[in-house]
């Protein structure tokens, strides 16, 4: 089984991260990979819940919701139809506070199974195209909006 893993430290409260990270439909507001995102069915975000993402270069995604833990900030997703040539692939975002600053820990990990030519390639780009750019774009995303009255800045 492979993985790809990509991790940052923001300078905002786990509960300012989480609160955007949490929204399943929420990527395209942040990621830069990522034009559309619609849910099926479009009622809100519930676990089972499918996401179709468009990605930049026009090729299409399909995500299934497995869980959101919001007492653990973590939520988990797994592909349903995707151009990559990966099976079993199970993402995790996960929201941690770092204690002493008040700021956030934000861990992005997924484990796949992929034909082992293939291997360090898809994890290379799942853990730098994918994740590190949105964990860096998020970042931008989050130090730039408002934060709301009572929310940690540093």
């Amino acid at each position: 089984m492979a993985e790809a893993f990509a991790s940052t430290v923001f300078p905002v409260s786990p509960d300012t991260a989480w609160a955007l990270l949490r929204e399943f439909n929420a990527l395209p507001s942040w990621h830069p990979a990522i034009k559309a995102s619609r849910l099926e069915p479009p009622e809100a975000a519930h676990t089972g819940v499918i996401r179709h993402l468009t990605l930049a270069d026009g090729a299409t995604v399909s995500e299934r919701l497995v869980s959101v833990d919001d007492a653990a900030r973590a939520t988990s997703y797994e592909f349903t139809d995707s151009p990559f040539p990966v099976r079993r692939y199970t993402a995790t975002i996960r929201v941690v506070p770092v204690t002493d600053t008040g700021s956030s820990f934000v861990s992005w990990r997924a484990v796949f199974d992929c034909d082992g030519a293939d291997e360090a390639d898809l994890a290379r780009f799942f853990a730098t195209d994918v994740f590190a750019a949105g964990l860096s774009a998020l970042h931008q995303h989050l130090v730039s909006a408002p934060q709301p009255t009572g929310a940690q800045q540093r």
